[in-house]
């Protein structure tokens, strides 16, 4: 859980558990649902936060395999250009996909 989520967590946990202890006094217009509502929702930040970190941890290792076979599909299209660069003319560069410029 990301330090932001969970200091907002912890916040409204306190705030809650202070409401839930002094709801007897009356004051201010809270009311037990707008209080459940509250709860409901931190539960789902919980929860929502604890799948965004999953899927984080999925994707790590997936951009990095990704960025290695951009690395090999550039490193190739880099050699096989000047392959064509330096076996071709100019004029020919356009029939195999190399931009006419030098």
């Amino acid at each position: 859980m990301s330090k932001t989520v969970e200091l907002q967590v912890e916040k409204t946990r306190n705030l809650v558990e202070g409401l839930r202890k002094h709801l007897s006094a009356g004051k201010g217009g809270i009311s037990v649902p707008a209080i459940e509502t509250m709860e409901r929702e931190v539960q789902a930040l919980v929860e929502a936060s604890v799948e965004c970190e999953r899927l984080r941890s999925e994707l790590g290792p997936k951009v990095k395999r990704m960025n290695d076979i951009l690395a090999r599909v550039k490193a190739a299209y880099t050699e096989n250009k000047m392959v064509i660069k330096n076996h071709y003319t100019q004029e020919e560069w356009a029939a195999y996909g190399v931009p006419d410029k030098r």
